[in-house]
């Protein structure tokens, strides 16, 4: 019987999994999404509220805290200027978490943890690699034609 047994141990000792939860909860801030195991999303999702909340607060005291928790003065800063003003008409349920189906290596049950309102930035996100992604495609099909036109060259020479 499980009763009474509180939290998410993760297979880790105590000093570890303090630091997972905190580098975690730092990256899911920073990016607004992550993608993690269902177990450690599940782990960290009061963990990201909680400094949601934090943040929405706005006071010199709830910045502290923020630091002392989080791995970044950036994601600090980030927190507290674009992600809790995103949330202030909201009381709580700033996450969610979207199952992705079982990892290849070791079947765990991965999921993406992110942040509600967050769509757009991502959007914007994937907009922009792709656009980068394209830009080298081109520069890559640029290079094979020059090659094969300077090795189409040096054959007629000989």
């Amino acid at each position: 019987m499980r009763h009474r047994v509180g939290g998410f141990k993760l297979g880790r000792n105590t000093s570890h999994r303090r630091a997972l939860l905190r580098n975690l909860v730092t990256s899911a801030l920073e990016h607004d999404r992550i993608h993690t195991t269902v177990t450690k999303a599940k782990a960290i999702r009061p963990l990201v509220e909680k400094m949601i909340t934090l943040g929405k607060n706005g006071s010199v005291h709830a910045r502290r805290q923020a630091l002392a928790y989080m791995m970044t003065p950036e994601s600090v800063d980030r927190l507290f200027k674009t992600v809790a003003p995103r949330y202030a008409e909201r009381n709580g349920g700033y996450t969610r978490i979207v199952r992705t189906g079982k990892r290849q290596g070791d079947a765990s049950e991965m999921a993406f943890l992110e942040l509600l309102g967050a769509e757009q930035e991502l959007n914007e996100k994937a907009q922009k690699r792709a656009e980068i992604r394209q830009r080298r495609q081109e520069e890559f099909q640029r290079q094979l034609e020059e090659q094969s036109a300077a090795e189409g060259n040096d054959s007629g020479a000989q």
